[in-house]
């Protein structure tokens, strides 16, 4: 049965899961969004007896050892690259290293969509079985196979993958067990043969990509403690990251549900403008500023396309406007809980806080001075256009900051994320000398400021509530200060906040919300909730209250360090996309905000 013990290795093109066992159970190409050959991790049937079962081993990439005992996997310190130990009954040892190549070459970052996989016997004599099952069109097509001296080749109408190895070419193609008294490397990419010797290309390609993953964890500006699980999520966001396009993905999967058969299984393998301006706030925080501007030049396109300023909520990775969802028939859903979705229906859905997210994510291009290419009056009259959509969307219905499919309200997070949008604009034009717009934009703020006030603040429940007029609570009330809406002073803070931890709060988790939905009530909590209440109970002067409850997150990610979208409370297992750049974030943003200075540890 499927699990999210996985680890994640990628190069800012593809990336790929893989078990502790060492097998690929998720990959897509040419790139993250593309095509999943590799599609195990959702294709488990329940059941003998369910229609859809299939050989477990389609749609995958498995290394396994015959008679083997058991594993133990661990990424190479501060790297993308992952190493697995396989064990067999008779004291044989084999190490597989897994990574996507990623390195600097001739003034530009090398990323081709290639996964290397390097394997070496260890001890004793080890007898390995060598599956490599791509399966096109997201698991619906069986490839050609033909072969060569050194490669097999799988054609499909879309793209044809190589594989390149110095194993024997017989023993893979008739997936025959064999001894593995030598290392071997398998080098599986685009169509396209090697220019050098197959040992020399993939040990040059291991030394450079660790090289430059250790270079990368070298330049982030890191907190003194949890440093290990800060490194972990900085590389994890970064593996997220299109380069090609300076987008980032919201998770590198589709369909994981939310929690067992309740049909709350999306495709998250696009850019939600929200999601994007957490992770590069987050990223900056660590001094990350080349993925920051790459973004930015990524949202910078958006705004300049954009009809009299109009966003969409979700782009695709190459700015994609229509993404339309299908449901993948063939595909069994990750333990049998289906339906597996390609594509999302939230690029066609009204969410106003898109436009607070792109001015708040652009804000840095005035102020932060490391950067290569400040914003200027240009850009700041782009952002004027969103800036008059936010004030004049700020108290309209809309889908709210969790999707919601037929329900539409006037979300306080919406309005607020409106509010922030004049505020930083007043500020922008603060910098750039313009006083008549920065009185403008204040004027505006002020304004909405008020009126959300008015609208959203609930005295009967004695705190600010989910929707204009209304009563139920949301975790998103909980950025009212993170995003300085309200200061952590205010009595109105503290007030929400508890009243978010009295209503949505189940153990050591929070839920969203837990007023029913389009699918029912929630099951699971939302990882980051849990995140945005330990920074809240900080902001408030709570903070070994906030230290103890981070530890206990930090346990309850995988054996590998990561976490998906969302959580059981009740027995801790993970569910949801994987992994979850939210919850990375949530991370990060708790360590940084709660570790000691550098100059206390001492």
């Amino acid at each position: 049965m499927n699990s999210l013990e996985l680890g994640a290795i990628g190069n800012c093109s593809i990336a790929a899961l893989i078990d502790g066992a060492g097998t690929l159970v998720w990959g897509c190409f040419p790139r993250m969004d593309g095509d999943a050959v590799f599609s195990a991790l959702l294709n488990d049937a329940r059941t003998a007896h369910d229609p859809r079962a299939h050989d477990p081993r389609e749609g995958t990439f498995s290394l396994e050892l015959v008679d083997q005992l058991h594993s133990d996997q661990s990424y190479l310190a501060n790297s993308a690259i992952l190493r697995t130990t396989l064990y067999d009954h008779h004291g044989g040892v084999v190490e597989i290293t897994d990574f996507a190549p990623r390195f600097a070459l001739y003034e530009r970052i090398y990323r081709p969509p290639m996964i290397v996989r390097r394997i070496r016997p260890v001890k004793g004599r080890p007898r390995l079985t060598v599956r490599v099952r791509p399966r096109f069109d997201n698991g619906g097509i069986r490839p050609e196979i033909t072969r060569g001296s050194n490669h097999i080749r799988y054609v499909s109408p879309a793209q044809t993958l190589r594989l390149t190895t110095n194993a024997p070419i017989s023993y893979l193609i008739e997936e025959r067990p064999f001894l593995l008294d030598r290392p071997v490397d398998l080098l599986l990419g685009s169509d396209e043969s090697l220019q050098a010797g197959i040992e020399t290309t993939a040990r040059d390609l291991f030394e450079r990509t660790w090289d430059h993953w250790r270079s990368w964890v070298r330049s982030l500006s890191i907190p003194f403690e949890w440093q290990d699980a800060v490194i972990r999520a900085a590389i994890t966001l970064k593996v997220c990251n299109f380069e090609e396009t300076g987008a980032i993905v919201a998770a590198l999967t589709t369909s994981v549900p939310e929690a067992p058969e309740t049909e709350r299984n999306w495709d998250y393998r696009f850019c939600w403008l929200r999601d994007a301006y957490f992770v590069i706030h987050a990223l900056n925080r660590l001094g990350v500023t080349r993925t920051m501007e790459d973004y930015l030049r990524f949202i910078n396109d958006i705004v300049e396309e954009a009809t009299e300023g109009e966003l969409r909520p979700v782009y695709g990775i190459a700015r994609d406007t229509a993404i339309e969802e299908v449901v993948v028939p063939h595909l069994s859903g990750y333990r049998g809980f289906g339906p597996v979705r390609v594509g999302n229906q939230a690029y066609l859905q009204v969410q106003n806080d898109v436009y607070g997210s792109v001015v708040l994510a652009s804000t840095h291009a005035f102020f932060d001075q490391r950067l290569g290419y400040p914003g200027g009056n240009t850009l700041f009259e782009q952002l004027e256009r969103l800036g008059n959509r936010a004030v004049a969307l700020f108290d309209k219905p809309d889908a709210g900051p969790w999707e919601l499919r037929t329900i539409a309200s006037v979300h306080t997070f919406s309005a607020v994320m409106c509010w922030a949008a004049c505020d930083r604009l007043s500020k922008i034009a603060n910098r750039l000398g313009m006083a008549d717009r920065a009185s403008y934009w204040r004027r505006e703020a002020d304004r909405i400021h008020t009126i959300i006030c008015e609208q959203a603040w609930n005295p009967d429940v004695g705190s600010f509530v989910s929707t204009f007029g209304g009563r139920d609570m949301d975790a998103t009330l909980l950025l009212l200060h993170e995003v300085d809406f309200l200061s952590a002073d205010d009595p109105r803070f503290a007030a929400t906040v508890d009243c978010v931890a009295r209503t949505l709060k189940v153990g050591d988790y929070l839920y969203r919300y837990v007023a029913e939905d389009d699918f029912g009530k929630p099951k699971t909590a939302f990882v980051i909730c849990v995140f945005w209440y330990i920074d809240a109970l900080a902001a408030l002067g709570r903070r070994q209250e906030a230290r103890e409850l981070f530890e206990t997150v930090l346990r309850q990610r995988n054996a590998l360090g990561l976490l998906s979208e969302d959580i059981d409370p009740r027995s801790g297992e993970l569910w949801g996309n994987f992994p979850q750049t939210y919850s990375m974030v949530g991370l990060i943003n708790c360590a940084v905000r709660l570790s000691r200075h550098w100059e206390e540890a001492f």
